[in-house]
């Protein structure tokens, strides 16, 4: 394995002499981000062709970036008729896809910016693993990074905003690790723009840069002192103000997962329940992502703005490894491990040392073993490349439902309908009886479907129109 001969003249931790003089412009970090892209899309447009989505956020944020595209207000119907989303979550950032959706109108496009997006960040921790430490060891750690647990979840959890805030932090922690302190703290700037609570993000970074900075350039740990104090008052400011002036209520909607109404005894009740659950996602976000070694670097202070505000929640969901929820915390975690294994190269103690040599390749190996439990095992399926006897017939179904129709839905239409209809949550009690409705359950009956539509809109009357494979499309008498 390659190794670098220190340099005498640089401080603990700084990149070797023959580490500097790695080309900026070396292709391997682009290739792999390449390959990582390849590799996101095909998961995550294969999982929408088949009819699998698993949730309405796909469908909320279409409608979102349809109206950005249109130069209208975002609304996201399906939150409720003319609901602006920014008093949902504040994520303007979206709004940069208006372009790319206007030439292709459909919500492959916004599957397919996440998936360019999630390996943009590929880059940085490639790049400054190759810097640090060699260019095999480098490699392996933007392997271990692109194939990590989060960004797999994420992937396969249709699209969210936070796909923007990976290669943001990815990058504002590689300026960090060079000590380009200004750039760390312009690359983390922007993060409250893509959601509220990443302000506080913000904050920890620009912290951060300020201990980092602080005996060798005095006025960068200064600026980043003022950065931080940005961030959070920032983060106040959207929560207070911001997404209340756009919400339909003139209120922030999810400061009930932090009260008593929320489960029981505030932030402290919720921080002290399931504890269970919550340390299985500590231990998977540091075991087999850094071999614990990301504890060493102060950079790892990073992942608990995000992780205080999910273990103070009372929604179980916030709690584990599933969705898309920590993301945002893998490149945290692999810039971290960067820098520890930087400095335990020339650690005393000769057991670190070891350790620190052979962990990008134990990383690595343990990377491609669980690979067989994440979604990247779906590869092998047929219908992660084609469109399985489900989804076909799916698909023939609702072609029932007519351009710019009003029609409700369940999950499983909900993406598909979006980008050519008017589409509402089945049952919002704010929506009107809608034209058609929409609905997939594969062990429904005619029958059953048709007393099941009696329950949502009473006294109004539906006919089925098509159905097959678990789907229907009902129209209004």
């Amino acid at each position: 394995m390659e190794t670098i001969e220190r340099d005498r003249t640089a401080p603990e931790g700084r990149p070797a002499a023959s580490a500097r003089r790695w080309r900026s412009g070396a292709p391997a970090p682009y290739l792999l981000a390449g390959v990582f892209f390849a590799l996101y899309t095909v998961l995550s447009v294969g999982r929408f062709r088949d009819l699998r989505t698993r949730s309405w956020d796909l469908g909320i944020f279409e409608q979102a970036v349809r109206s950005y595209a249109q130069l209208q207000q975002p609304v996201a119907d399906l939150k409720g008729p003319g609901f602006l989303i920014l008093g949902d979550h504040f994520s303007p950032v979206t709004a940069l896809l208006a372009p790319a959706y206007r030439l292709f109108p459909t919500p492959i496009t916004l599957l397919v910016a996440q998936a360019a997006l999630f390996a943009l960040a590929v880059v940085p921790v490639t790049r400054a693993g190759t810097r640090l430490l060699g260019q095999a060891r480098g490699l392996a750690l933007g392997v271990v990074f692109g194939l990590s647990w989060g960004v797999q979840q994420a992937v396969d959890f249709d699209f969210h905003e936070i796909c923007f805030a990976v290669p943001l932090i990815a990058f504002a922690l590689e300026a960090l690790l060079r000590e380009r302190w200004y750039a760390a703290l312009a690359w983390s700037s922007p993060l409250f723009l893509v959601k509220e609570d990443l302000g506080l993000t913000t904050a920890a970074i620009a912290l951060v840069v300020a201990l980092r900075a602080r005996g060798r350039a005095p006025g960068a740990a200064r600026v980043a002192g003022l950065v931080a104090a940005a961030g959070a008052v920032l983060c106040a400011l959207t929560l207070a103000v911001l997404i209340p002036a756009f919400n339909n209520a003139g209120d922030y909607d999810y400061w009930t997962k932090l009260s008593e109404e929320g489960g029981g005894g505030g932030p402290l009740g919720a921080l002290s329940a399931g504890w269970g659950e919550k340390l299985r996602t500590l231990v998977w976000l540091l075991l087999p992502t850094s071999g614990l070694l990301a504890l060493r670097s102060p950079l790892l202070l990073v992942v608990l703005p995000t992780l205080g505000w999910r273990f103070v929640s009372h929604e179980p969901h916030y709690w584990g490894t599933d969705f898309h929820y920590s993301a945002v915390l893998m490149p945290v975690v692999a810039l971290a491990l960067v820098d520890a294994l930087a400095r335990a190269r020339h650690a005393s103690w000769r057991p670190l040392r070891d350790y620190a040599r052979f962990l990008p390749a134990g990383l690595l190996g343990a990377t491609l073993a669980l690979g067989g439990s994440l979604p990247v095992s779906t590869l092998g399926d047929a219908e992660t490349w084609r469109p399985g006897p489900t989804a076909r017939e799916g698909q023939r179904v609702l072609a029932a439902v007519p351009d710019d129709a009003e029609v409700a839905a369940n999950v499983r239409p909900i993406a598909q309908l979006t980008g050519r209809a008017r589409v509402f949550w089945i049952g919002d009690p704010s929506v009107p009886a809608p034209e058609y409705v929409a609905y997939y359950d594969p062990g429904m009956t005619t029958a059953g479907m048709l007393r099941r539509a009696d329950q949502l809109y009473p006294k109004i009357g539906y006919t089925v129109l098509d159905q097959g494979a678990g789907f229907f499309v009902l129209h209004r008498d």
